[in-house]
């Protein structure tokens, strides 16, 4: 059986990689929608409809599951997939819920772009497992950051300063545990780590969505596969630079969606 996964751009292989993982056994597809990164400043209803004609390219490619390897499209879109087709979704959530649990000041720091932050969605989580449990939440966007990763440009000073700007008002909001809620932070995990010090735990929702995938896929009792992973872009010329940063030399399709 196929997997299928999308985001914007190359921020969903990090749950691409968590879920392959998981399921090693299982085919995977994966589809960045680079012609449309970064899908935050979009309006929601172009989200949506970017994020069903992204799915209906994954259904035509035998997937039985989606992932929405995105925090702006799941917020905009995973209800109206969820109504439309008729197979399982996996949406990506910011990880507050396991944040609070590991804070040891009683405040968490949230780096997202500033269309998740805005979310009604991230209110919800926030008051559901960070304010019952009287902890804080403190919460920057960080500019700039998803299309520097989209460029391929994961080291350097650059990529560095943008990363210390983001995260300074949250260390100075006392937190001690960072939330990386967009599926592209992950991919300078090492970078920000050394820039908020081994003091601070970081944490993303990588490892909840692969559990959640192998769940659904053992509840369908879905049959596995040869372990394929196809990786398919509406741009595949702009993304070479990203995909070859990431996963080196790989053949990246293109898909006209």
């Amino acid at each position: 059986m196929t997997i299928g996964v999308f985001d914007s751009g190359v921020g969903g292989l990090t749950i691409l990689r968590e879920v392959r993982s998981a399921l090693p056994r299982h085919d995977l597809v994966y589809v960045a929608d680079t012609r449309f990164c970064p899908y935050g400043p979009r309006p929601e209803a172009e989200v949506r409809e970017r994020s069903d004609a992204l799915t209906r390219a994954l259904v035509a490619t035998g997937a039985e599951m989606v992932i929405v390897a995105c925090n702006t499209a799941t917020i905009a879109a995973i209800a109206a997939l969820r109504a439309t087709h008729p197979l399982p979704f996996v949406g990506v959530e910011p990880a507050v819920k396991p944040a609070a649990r590991v804070t040891r000041s009683g405040v968490v720091g949230v780096l997202a772009t500033e269309s998740a932050l805005a979310g009604a969605r991230f209110r919800e989580l926030v008051e559901a497992h960070a304010a019952e449990a009287g902890v804080g939440v403190v919460e920057a966007p960080c500019p700039g950051l998803v299309r520097r990763i989209e460029a391929g440009e994961l080291n350097g000073q650059a990529t560095r300063a943008v990363v210390r700007g983001a995260w300074e008002p949250l260390a100075a909001g006392g937190a001690d545990t960072l939330v990386l809620a967009c599926t592209h932070f992950p991919h300078v995990r090492a970078l920000i780590e050394d820039v908020v010090g081994p003091e601070v735990a970081v944490i993303d929702s990588g490892p909840a969505v692969a559990r959640q995938a192998r769940r659904i896929a053992e509840a369908h009792g879905i049959v596995e596969g040869a372990g394929r992973t196809r990786l398919l872009s509406t741009d595949a010329a702009a993304a070479a630079a990203a995909f070859r940063a990431i996963l080196g030399d790989v053949p990246v399709e293109q898909l006209d969606a």
